[in-house]
């Protein structure tokens, strides 16, 4: 199980702000992204494809990552 936090952009478009997924042991972020455009269609998974994923301490948009238990999807952020 993979607790999934969504932010910003992404916590809208899934109108949600977290949830829980059975992933099985040794799933990648690029697991949970097919997982997710499945759920919520395919328009997602451009979205998530600039996101960072936080498992940790280690922020990562590396798609052969293994998840943790829980993990923080968020998009680019604006600001100054």
């Amino acid at each position: 199980m993979v607790e999934v936090r969504y932010f910003a952009a992404i916590a809208d478009a899934v109108g949600k702000n977290a949830e829980t997924l059975d992933l099985p042991p040794g799933a990648t972020v690029a697991d949970l992204r097919s997982r997710l455009a499945a759920t919520y269609g395919p328009d997602l998974d451009k979205m998530l494809g600039v996101c960072a994923y936080l498992m940790g301490d280690e922020l990562t948009r590396d798609t052969g990552a293994a998840l943790t238990p829980r993990v923080d999807v968020m998009p680019p952020f604006a600001g100054g």
